[in-house]
């Protein structure tokens, strides 16, 4: 079966190939990333991510106790904490995801869009 991406680029004339080559490719992860902490709700995500990072420090800094303690009621009173600080900080890190993956989608949709527009246009 042939490549999708393949079959719109040999649907594409000439100027509308530069045009969304000119657009550029995706850009990569960490781009992607700090362009979800912009925007109307970018100072939500920004205080996501410190209570993310200030929970992740707490959490290395309980397990490192964790490790250096011997009796099992001291362990017990350091992994546990250890535990759910980092278990929530993953969380509110994954909280973010679905933001990225929907700024990616609305970069597609701007790109068919475009093309649209330029089918629409050139008939």
């Amino acid at each position: 079966m042939r490549d999708p991406d393949l079959l719109i680029d040999e649907a594409l004339d000439a100027e509308e190939r530069e045009l969304l080559r000119s657009m550029g490719e995706e850009s990569g992860f960490l781009t992607q990333s700090l362009a979800v902490l912009q925007g109307p709700t970018g100072w939500v995500k920004v205080v996501i991510m410190i209570a993310q990072a200030v929970m992740f420090l707490a959490g290395v800094w309980t397990a490192w106790h964790f490790f250096n303690a011997v009796e099992p009621v001291q362990q017990l009173r350091w992994g546990l904490p250890s535990a759910v600080l980092l278990i929530v900080s993953i969380i509110m890190k994954m909280a973010l995801i679905p933001s990225l993956e929907a700024n990616r989608l609305m970069r597609e949709l701007k790109r068919i869009e475009l093309q649209l527009a330029r089918s629409s246009g050139s008939s």
